[in-house]
């Protein structure tokens, strides 16, 4: 699979199966995320790889009410750092930007295993820094959910989480975030 194949392969699937998190898999994409760019070659991203079922099941517990769906999760992934990590240029703090571009190489390596990397945002970040042991000056960005694709339905899903797991959601046209050469010029 080359990269525009896994890109376009990527989904937020919510039906998970269980898959078997063996230390290659975590080593794996860990190396994927340590070669993806950052400013001055900081590389501010941390990451915790969760797949012992006691230490998820206390994450589970700092989920938001729509995200029951991740107790299917075989592992999970904290994203997690802080800005003096990265660049810090005037007002501009490059730490979100660059751990965004790491966590994305992660989720394109996990479609072409096979996987879903689905991260989330519904969760209580004190909790779960708490149940993590991360440092409190440290922002917990993300979890990211990794399964298997199920072909059954996860009965906890919403009637829109049922639409989603069966086509891809749409997305706002290229001339709605696309400009030639300057704000506004959106003809092409």
């Amino acid at each position: 699979m080359n990269v525009k194949e896994a890109i376009e392969k990527r989904r937020a699937y919510r039906s998970l199966d269980a898959i078997k998190v063996s230390n290659d898999l975590i080593i794996d994409l860990a190396n994927t995320a340590k070669i993806a760019p950052s400013c001055a070659n900081k590389q501010p991203w941390r990451y915790i790889f969760i797949n012992k079922k006691e230490k998820l099941n206390q994450l589970f517990t700092t989920l938001s009410e729509g995200n029951k769906w991740v107790e299917k999760a075989s592992m999970i992934i904290a994203v997690f750092s802080k800005p003096e990590f990265d660049c810090i240029i005037k007002e501009r703090r490059y730490y979100l930007f660059d751990i965004g571009m790491s966590t994305a190489f992660i989720i394109l390596r996990a479609t072409e295993l096979g996987l879903v990397a689905h991260p989330i945002a519904g969760f209580n970040e004190e909790k779960a820094k708490s149940i993590l042991n991360i440092p409190n000056d440290m922002r917990l960005i993300t979890l990211v959910i990794i399964g298997r694709h199920s072909d059954q339905l996860n009965p906890v899903l919403s009637e829109s989480m049922k639409l989603g797991e069966k086509q891809r959601p749409p997305r706002i046209p290229i001339e709605e975030f696309i400009f030639l050469n300057e704000y506004g010029n959106n003809t092409f």
